[in-house]
């Protein structure tokens, strides 16, 4: 892979605003050496020292993102009788995570870069968590086991518990160096890192796609019902486009605003979106008058 561009970050990182960047910067920020005359670099807000806090579009975002999913756990709790009430809740707790960490790990808080580091390998790992247990939460509408049930939820949460774990230290021990098996992914020009490349770009992405199809085939094929995939769609394609926005036309943004914003701005907002769509089509097709998935019925 030598010649490929797989594994590698340093386009990623010249052009974006990701998590993964503090990593392997030797600044462990989003700084690094991606950093020159043909990139844009976020002023942010001028702090004391000459320091500075950078991306507070993306950290109110956040802020709204954790309270949004807050209400959706209530509103979740009141749906006693809905199919995957407590799966559900377990995927809105990891977006909770996943938000609060984006406040220190793409919201460029002046942080130690032992605690930014931290916050991004947590953060890093409750993302493939969290799409992990999104999946889960499709193939729990087949109703394979009793949902909300101590050996159902067991199984989500260790499986889950098992990838958040594995990543993390992957990510931890590039940052804070304890074996020095990930220092390749510092060297130029291509700050390549293998492992975290599947973890954090491609494993979710194949979370999301088998989640969209997996429910796509309950709504149209079992429950024979088209409104909800609209639901379904709505939200795919919020996601789809916070991630344009992100690694697609960030550069073009910051380049626009003089350094002002960037896509994470948008990412985070069409994130949130996407969750919110993905709860309305979750709600929907968990209403009392949906024909029950009888026990054992497969596509």
């Amino acid at each position: 892979m030598g010649s490929t561009q797989f594994g590698n970050f340093h386009d990623f990182c010249r052009d974006s605003t990701l998590p993964i960047c503090n990593l392997i910067s030797d600044k462990h920020s989003q700084s690094g050496p991606w950093d020159g005359s043909d990139n844009c670099q976020l002023r942010g807000i001028p702090l004391s020292n000459g320091k500075r806090l950078g991306n507070l579009g993306s950290i109110l975002l956040c802020a709204i993102a954790i309270l949004t999913s807050m209400y959706l756990l209530y509103r979740s709790e009141r749906k006693r009788a809905a199919v995957g009430r407590r799966e559900m809740q377990v995927f809105l707790l990891g977006y909770i995570v996943i938000s609060i960490c984006e406040i220190f790990t793409v919201g460029d808080f002046p942080l130690n870069s032992t605690v930014r580091i931290a916050f991004t390998a947590i953060h890093i790992g409750f993302i493939i968590a969290t799409t992990w247990i999104l999946m889960l939460n499709a193939i729990v509408g087949y109703q394979l086991l009793d949902d909300g049930t101590l050996l159902s939820l067991a199984l989500i949460v260790g499986s889950a518990a098992i990838l958040l774990v594995g990543t993390g230290y992957i990510a931890l021990d590039t940052g804070l160096h304890w074996t020095g098996y990930w220092d390749s992914s510092y060297e130029l020009p291509k700050n390549r890192h293998i492992a975290l490349y599947v973890l954090y770009q491609l494993a979710p992405l194949v979370f999301l796609v088998a989640y969209f199809v997996l429910q796509a085939i309950l709504v149209i094929k079992i429950l024979g019902e088209t409104r909800p995939m609209l639901y379904l769609a709505s939200a795919a394609i919020l996601f789809a486009a916070g991630q344009v926005f992100n690694y697609v036309v960030s550069k073009y943004i910051c380049d626009g605003t003089s350094g002002k914003i960037d896509g994470a701005l948008f990412e985070t907002l069409f994130t949130l979106l996407a969750v919110v769509m993905n709860w309305v089509f979750w709600s929907s097709i968990t209403e009392d008058d949906w024909p029950t998935v009888p026990p054992n019925q497969f596509p």
